[in-house]
């Protein structure tokens, strides 16, 4: 299912949801614990999980881009800056020991490069259940990417 997007107080948000049949500890492991980080999201490494503490994302070229925590509750929120906008885990408990996971993304300005990211973070959170369920090999995440990206473009109507 594709990202929800709404307009809220002047900005863009994106939401995308979803439902992981796993304790949320599990599940707040996977998006907190750099060991688990790195199997889903490579270039990014959390230096200290606390609020003003800071994640650093490996831009590929020996640059770096360090990201601020703005709100910590374990194991339920993580926030942080992304560049100019603002992200957000949140997990809430359900039946039977399971999580539902509401990721946002908090958008001053829509851009060309807007669908790119959101068709990353959905693979992202793809790849969170594959691994969660034991899987080993996500190595299609390029190809995933590439059917989305197109669809995440028609829906911020960039063309």
């Amino acid at each position: 299912m594709l990202a929800e997007i709404k307009q809220q107080n002047n900005k863009t948000v994106v939401e995308l949801n979803r439902d992981f049949p796993y304790p949320i500890e599990t599940v707040w492991q996977m998006i907190t614990d750099n060991a688990y980080l790195a199997k889903w999201f490579n270039e990014l490494r959390i230096e200290s999980l606390s609020e003003g503490g800071k994640i650093v994302f490996d831009l590929g070229n020996g640059h770096f881009e360090e990201m601020t925590i703005t709100q910590v509750k374990v194991p339920t929120v993580l926030t942080f800056t992304w560049d100019k906008e603002l992200v957000s885990f949140q997990l809430n408990e359900t039946a039977e020991s399971s999580t539902h996971l509401i990721f946002k993304e908090f958008i001053d300005t829509v851009t060309e490069h807007t669908p790119r990211d959101i068709a990353g973070w959905h693979v992202c959170l793809d790849v969170i259940r594959a691994l969660l369920d034991g899987q080993t090999d996500v190595t299609n995440e390029k190809k995933q990417w590439e059917s989305l990206y197109p669809k995440y473009k028609e829906l911020f109507q960039i063309q």
